[in-house]
């Protein structure tokens, strides 16, 4: 497992798993031919049933939530009743990161705490005053925990996935999203290659949903919009639960260090579709993920042999980088069919990138002009996008 420079426990290492995050929502059926599985939410996470109990003049003030080997930690607030002027804060046990909560966030997540403790603390003048009127009824009440996977769990659950993909009636070998060797990399491996793609992949986010399922997803324009698939959430009220990672990334070629995420809650869905499996949202606290860029889209029509290359977080590791593929003659991705069959007739395009469970609503952009062409949503080898250049048609009047 990977740790993180200054910042908090992290991970880097890939686990290959077969085929792409998915959904939770109605939605076309594939193509028949595909020969793909439909997708299905990754899950990252865990979630257990606990009883922490902080109170004000009885009971503790701090309660710890620990889970060796975790990559987060998540606590649930069942109540929260406290008295004006006190609040609550969730850090991790140096208090490097740390959000605070009034008594209005009773019933709701917390922001996740990077690494695998979490400590909870009630900070109240009353605890210091004895007698205060109704003072033992006051308090907080975690009642739910999600907690990231161990290695060995994140294992557990590729071989699994294998297993189920190699007993599929009609199973081929290759309908992994990894085709050929995985020729992907640690985004930082290309901060000096290629500067533009590296810059490009600081606007690509991990989303953990509802605290436990993963997708990716991207800043698109200057403006508070961001892009994943439809079959990652759909509503407003999955977006306001939606945990929003910017800067998720190894700070070291090959190493085992992570930049401590940037995280903000997703707010509202401004416009889904399940035929072209694209989901369009704004996030809260805007102002404090601008600085990390976005990625513009090119209207035109893909063309066959365009190279491209997906920023991603596969299985929600680190971002990666598929630039490259040992499925092409020219060593590089590049798209195969413009013309791809996705949940419709000739919506998508097709490319050999590797790409793994997570990465679906990666953009896939161009080598030339370094503007998004597609919007990842199935393995298969080939992998395929929806074209933006469809979603661009229906979109352009909200971006």
């Amino acid at each position: 497992m990977r740790r993180t420079v200054a910042l908090v426990t992290g991970l880097c290492t890939v686990v290959v798993l077969a085929g792409v995050a998915g959904a939770t929502t109605t939605r076309p059926d594939p193509p028949a031919g595909r020969g793909v599985e439909a997708p299905d939410t990754l899950p990252v996470g865990v979630i257990d049933e606990v009883n922490g109990l902080l109170g004000y003049l009885t009971g503790p003030s701090t309660r710890t939530f620990r889970y060796p080997g975790a990559d987060y930690v998540k606590v649930h607030f069942e109540r929260v009743l406290l008295l004006p002027g006190d609040y609550v804060t969730v850090s991790d046990p140096k208090g490097v990161e740390s959000y605070r909560y009034p008594a209005a966030e009773a019933g709701r997540w917390a922001m996740s705490i990077s690494g695998d403790t979490a400590v909870v603390t009630v900070h109240s003048a009353a605890r210091r005053l004895l007698g205060v009127l109704g003072a033992a009824a006051l308090g907080v009440h975690v009642d739910r925990v999600a907690r990231g996977l161990t290695v060995d769990e994140r294992r557990a659950r590729a071989d699994r996935q294998r297993a189920r993909e190699a007993t599929r009636p009609g199973a081929t070998g290759r309908e992994e999203s990894i085709c050929g060797r995985n020729d992907s990399a640690d985004a930082v491996c290309y901060r000096s290659a290629d500067p533009v793609a590296y810059a490009r992949s600081k606007a690509v986010v991990r989303l953990l949903i509802n605290g436990t399922d993963l997708c990716t997803g991207w800043r698109i324009g200057p403006h508070n919009r961001l892009m994943t698939n439809h079959h990652c959430f759909t509503t407003s009220h999955e977006a306001y639960n939606t945990e929003v990672w910017f800067d998720y990334q190894c700070a070291v070629c090959g190493g085992y260090e992570t930049f401590r995420p940037t995280k903000v809650w997703g707010n509202r869905v401004l416009d889904t579709d399940a035929t072209l499996d694209y989901t369009l949202f704004d996030v809260e606290d805007f102002a404090r993920i601008q600085r990390f860029g976005y990625l513009e889209i090119d209207p035109a029509r893909p063309r066959a042999g365009q190279e491209v290359y997906i920023p991603q977080h596969p299985g929600g590791d680190p971002t990666v980088i598929a630039m490259s593929s040992d499925e092409s003659r020219a060593g590089t991705c590049a798209i195969s069919d413009p013309t791809y069959d996705g949940y419709a007739a000739g919506t998508d395009v097709s490319y050999y990138c590797d790409t793994e469970a997570g990465s679906s609503g990666s953009p896939v952009l161009s080598r030339d002009g370094n503007r998004v062409v597609a919007l990842h949503h199935f393995g298969g080898c080939p992998n395929s996008g929806v074209r933006i250049d469809l979603i661009y048609q229906r979109i352009r009047s909200l971006i």
